[in-house]
């Protein structure tokens, strides 16, 4: 008799730290089992609405359960919401015939856990911080399989398996791809080249202390992409884009990729994503930890400066003068540089997609036995 094709439900939203790791699930076990049925849940208000489709994965909403920080209606009404949430992902799961449920954080996972536990369906969680959130810590308690991006994690039963990412990071050559990287976005072939990125959203502190270092950077011969985020381009006093020698500012770069090939030096927000992709290109890195949440980006990049492959500051020591007196004498030492390489490179893992297909792939033989 033939074994059906495996039916996948992984759920995961809101933002592009939690959509990335699931695409790159979604498509090694594609490729692993091309015959796989796979389904995504997210909610009606995050960027899955935009971003999943695009990969070519089904799309499925519940509504959104966010947990109240503080005393108050939304507290007294979230049982209510919670348990509807959770039966709209219990209908989902059953039209679906899941096989395996995968969460990777996010409002969404919490509802999808519980339904899935109902129906005791094998649960995998992935978590990307080195502090998890909420939805995984309830997750984890009865999940078959915890993966983790870092070592750090503490969770019931987890696993050093890396962060999914896309094969086009994962797989990069940056030595290989530089000269034509910095040729596809606009930068001199040779000069000594720094790439600032605060994520999609961007980092308004970080994007201030290099407006005011611009004179700087250009004195020392050193080229600056800034990838300023959607709306925080930098603006002149009449409302233009700011110029200046050495200096090319574009809101987003669509394959980031591309960016991390370009650069001699990453200059960064410290999110899950970022510390895991700069470590599986080895490329050296200034991070600057968001300073709000509860700090999960300085654990994020702990591990990473230890071992010698970034430098981190703190978000109120970061400034111009600082890009001065540290970031410009590094960007002038190469030996330095190749050093962190080596150690960031030392510590990346760039089979995690793959990883977490083998575990999805071993719990549908086990729910079937």
């Amino acid at each position: 008799m033939t074994q059906r094709p495996l039916s996948l439900v992984l759920a995961g939203g809101g933002t592009a730290g939690h959509i990335s790791p699931l695409l790159a699930v979604a498509r090694a076990v594609r490729e692993s089992a091309p015959e796989s049925r796979i389904k995504v849940v997210g909610t009606a208000a995050g960027m899955e609405t935009r971003l999943v489709p695009a990969a070519g994965f089904e799309l499925a909403v519940i509504d959104r359960v966010p947990m109240p920080r503080k005393p108050g209606g939304d507290l007294v009404r979230l049982p209510g919401r919670l348990l509807q949430a959770v039966r709209q992902a219990g209908a989902i799961l059953d039209e679906a015939a899941a096989d395996v449920v995968v969460g990777v954080g996010g409002y969404v996972s919490t509802p999808v856990y519980l339904a899935a536990r109902r129906r005791k369906l094998p649960v995998i969680v992935h978590e990307a911080n080195a502090r998890p959130g909420l939805a995984n810590r309830v997750g984890a308690r009865f999940a078959d399989v915890v993966g983790t991006a870092f070592a750090e994690t503490k969770l019931p039963r987890a696993q050093l398996v890396g962060m999914p990412m896309r094969r086009e990071i994962s797989g990069l050559d940056r030595s290989r791809a530089r000269a034509g990287a910095r040729t596809a976005l606009g930068l001199e072939a040779d000069r000594p080249t720094l790439v600032v990125t605060g994520g999609s959203s961007g980092a308004a502190s970080i994007n201030r202390a290099v407006e005011a270092a611009l004179p700087a950077l250009a004195e020392a011969g050193i080229q600056t992409l800034h990838i300023t985020g959607r709306g925080k381009q930098l603006l002149t006093s009449e409302g233009k884009p700011l110029a200046a020698p050495l200096y090319r500012q574009v809101e987003y770069v669509d394959g980031m990729e591309q960016a991390y090939a370009a650069a001699d030096l990453l200059l960064a927000r410290s999110g899950a994503g970022t510390v895991c992709e700069i470590s599986a290109v080895g490329l050296p890195a200034v991070l600057v930890p968001l300073p709000h949440g509860n700090g999960e980006q300085a654990l994020n990049a702990a591990g990473l400066a230890a071992a010698g492959g970034a430098v981190v500051v703190a978000d109120a020591l970061f400034t111009a003068q600082w890009i001065v007196d540290r970031l410009i004498p590094l960007l002038a030492d190469p030996a330095a540089l190749d050093a962190m390489s080596a150690a960031s490179s030392a510590q990346g893992i760039r089979d995690a997609d793959r990883r977490m297909a083998e575990f999805i792939l071993e719990a549908k033989v086990r729910s079937r036995a």
